[in-house]
């Protein structure tokens, strides 16, 4: 246990278990949330800092998908009180204590507030009218179960939002995670190779991945200390990858990215694609097929690739992923409850 958190390599080596345990407590709650008359009418508002608003991209994929008009906002980048809305505002905090976040939820009326939290009690939830708790579930610093945990429940509550039903196939995922791990974990050298002396990475995603490259990108700044930018694959298209040179491209996605990955490895670039397509491996580009999941599923399976090697390309670069460089007293507010 290192100031409250656990340390990576255990994080990762319980997380399916975790995460097995979490999907049916996550289910429960937010089974119990609309039975109390929750998660109904106009879409939600998604609101987050770092890893909490990656992970709300895929969720929101899904309430679009199904004809609900959500979004997902950086809780710091938006002028206070948050403008009238009819919207339910869902703030997002696994610590429950960011000050961003609670700053907003505070600014709004009481009746819209929601809140989906790992701690609780905590600042967040306590303001908060509708609470989905994750569950306290101990997580590392650069986090891990917390991350997949919270797409858990931001998945569900899209999944149940004004109707809907919990997709069956949540009872599933961990047996999938289970055999991600395993597959991806026995190439984890060879994938963390090519980063060697790579100074700079893109992580690019389309629709639902979108978050996947942006919780992947802060992932290595964290981790690895690479310097990284996460972004949509069309915003790359349109002049970001100009600037492709001796760094990697970590890629998600079937359609486009297809392209693009050959495009890139054929002009001499390093490339990894995440997919769930099944594409030859060639000169410069290596692939990772995952399995054909719901969008927040595929995003948690995603996050674990990710996790996997993050953790060998630190072991590679000499890195202590428990040592972060910067710390902050003013991102997160004091107390517990």
């Amino acid at each position: 246990m290192v100031d409250g958190y656990i340390a990576y390599a255990s994080a990762r080596a319980t997380q399916a278990d975790a995460l097995e345990a979490a999907i049916p407590r996550i289910s429960g709650e937010v089974l119990a949330l609309r039975e109390s008359g929750g998660l109904t009418g106009p879409g939600p508002i998604f609101v987050g800092i770092g890893a909490s608003l990656a992970a709300a991209c895929a969720p929101v994929w899904e309430l679009r998908q199904r004809g609900v008009h959500s979004w997902r906002l950086g809780a710091g980048d938006h002028p206070l009180p948050f403008p009238a809305s009819v919207h339910p505002i869902i703030g997002i905090s696994q610590s429950g204590k960011s000050t961003e976040t609670l700053a907003v939820l505070e600014s709004v009326d009481p009746t819209l507030r929601y809140a989906v939290v790992n701690a609780q009690p905590s600042p967040v939830s306590t303001i908060s009218t509708r609470t989905l708790s994750l569950g306290n579930i101990p997580d590392s610093y650069a986090s891990t179960i917390g991350y997949t945990a919270t797409i858990t429940g931001l998945g569900m509550i899209a999944d149940a939002w004004d109707g809907g039903e919990i997709d069956s196939r949540w009872v599933e995922l961990p047996d999938l995670f289970r055999w991600t791990e395993q597959t991806v974990g026995a190439r984890a050298g060879e994938l963390a190779a090519t980063f060697a002396g790579a100074a700079t990475a893109d992580f690019v995603g389309a629709g639902p991945s979108v978050g996947s490259a942006e919780a992947g990108a802060l992932l290595f700044r964290e981790v690895a200390r690479v310097h990284a930018a996460g972004m949509s694959t069309r915003q790359y298209l349109h002049g970001s990858m100009e600037s492709a040179g001796d760094g990697v491209h970590v890629l998600f996605g079937e359609e486009r990215e297809l392209d693009l990955a050959r495009m890139l490895a054929g002009a001499g670039h390093r490339v990894i694609l995440i997919s769930t397509a099944a594409v030859p491996e060639e000169t410069n580009l290596q692939t990772v097929q995952l399995p054909l999941v719901g969008p927040a599923q595929h995003a948690i399976l995603e996050a674990l690739v990710m996790q996997i090697l993050v953790g060998e390309v630190a072991i590679q670069h000499g890195i202590d992923v428990e040592e972060f460089v910067f710390h902050h007293n003013d991102t997160k507010v004091e107390g517990t409850a």
